[in-house]
């Protein structure tokens, strides 16, 4: 059966790279944060390749920054967050969670610290902004919330750091991973970030003059030239073969941080005052009663699933797909799926709906490959 046609007006937005995306051979794409953002240019496998073998460029402007500013920014973003940000310097950059009063998951996003009381935030899809507003409305705090002008693009690929060193020259090797910069490239004003989405090495390049975005995207393109240089999408597969959650999809407000083992963001005795503070505590005490893990199974590559797909322990349904695919490294088909704590034990058996039936499934922990984030001497 044929997808249905979707209409599409004024209300969702094009990027800056719009234009350089469609001469570049984009074919598909979805909304997120209310922006179109590219999610195919006709051949997945030879993005995923290209990936993880030399170098790509991605559209990812849809990751829309959320501003903090003001005299108690710092305050606010503490409110809003687990994480301690006393602990992150300027110019670094950290990966937070924000959750609500029972400790469900509102978003995940990585925090820029640009100065003592300027921040900005990340997210997946989702209303962050609106969120940080109702907040900051509430808080009494001097504080301003908004939308900057900042689009990211990535670089992404174990040659990245070939191409950055070309445009950037010296500062691109010598940034740390989650280190940024504010900096120029023929005098377009970016930030340059050790971030991505990618699992491989890479970088967030983010334009703060939306009318150069096809400038910045021929640049990046000239400079990756003799590097085979392709335009990509963020690639459903090495994402999570590197065990790299999408909000909506792997992670929602019906779980919260243990549940998707993100422990490590969390400060949860933290001396300030944040959203979801008792909720989380509690949880700390009795342990979640559920886990996000991974899968193999077999058989047939899998087409990646529109929703979620449920899974079964015998004859009872236990949990969920969050999503599958194809594995072109590992030659088979992963799965992460949303279990109850007593079948999350690496080995346990499980049944998948795989769309054409079900599957066995053998229940591994994630990653199945480690994200690289160290750039090797040349």
């Amino acid at each position: 059966m044929a997808l249905p046609a979707i209409t599409i007006g004024p209300r969702v937005r094009k990027s800056p790279f719009y234009d350089a995306t469609m001469r570049a051979g984009a074919k598909a794409f979805t909304i997120y944060n209310h922006m179109f953002m590219p999610t195919s240019y006709g051949d997945p496998s030879a993005e995923y390749w290209s990936l993880v073998q030399g170098v790509t460029l991605w559209d990812v402007a849809a990751e829309r920054q959320v501003e903090i500013i003001g005299p108690d920014a710092l305050k606010l973003t503490q409110l809003l967050t687990p994480r301690d940000i006393d602990r992150c310097p300027i110019n670094r950059a950290r990966y937070v969670v924000f959750v609500d009063d029972n400790g469900g998951i509102i978003n995940d996003a990585v925090l820029y610290r640009h100065a003592e009381n300027h921040f900005w935030l990340s997210p997946g899809d989702g209303d962050v902004l609106l969120w940080a507003k109702g907040v900051a409305a509430q808080s009494g705090l001097d504080v301003t919330v908004r939308e900057p002008d900042a689009s990211p693009l990535q670089l992404q690929g174990p040659l990245a750091p070939r191409v950055a060193h070309k445009l950037f020259g010296d500062l691109a090797i010598e940034l740390g991973y989650y280190h940024f910069t504010h900096t120029t490239l023929d005098d377009i004003p970016v930030v340059l970030s050790r971030t991505g989405w990618s699992g491989e090495l890479g970088y967030e390049i983010i334009l703060l003059d939306g009318s150069r975005g096809t400038e910045l995207w021929e640049h990046c393109m000239a400079a990756g030239a003799e590097w085979g240089i392709e335009p990509a999408c963020p690639s459903l597969a090495r994402s999570m073969e590197g065990g790299l959650l999408s909000y909506c999809s792997d992670i929602t407000l019906n779980d919260d941080p243990f549940t998707i083992g993100m422990e490590r963001l969390l400060d949860i005795d933290k001396p300030h005052d944040y959203i979801g503070k008792a909720a989380l505590q509690a949880i700390a005490k009795t342990g979640p009663t559920r886990r996000l893990v991974g899968a193999n199974f077999h058989g047939a590559p899998v087409i990646p699933n529109e929703h979620f797909m449920p899974v079964k322990s015998g004859e009872d349904v236990v949990g969920h797909v969050t999503r599958y695919a194809y594995s072109p490294r590992l030659e088979h088909n992963i799965a992460l799926v949303n279990l109850p704590v007593a079948l999350a034990a690496p080995g346990t058996p499980i049944l998948l709906d795989a769309g054409d039936g079900w599957r066995s499934a053998e229940v591994v922990d994630i990653p199945w490959i480690t994200a690289e984030k160290t750039i090797p001497a040349w």
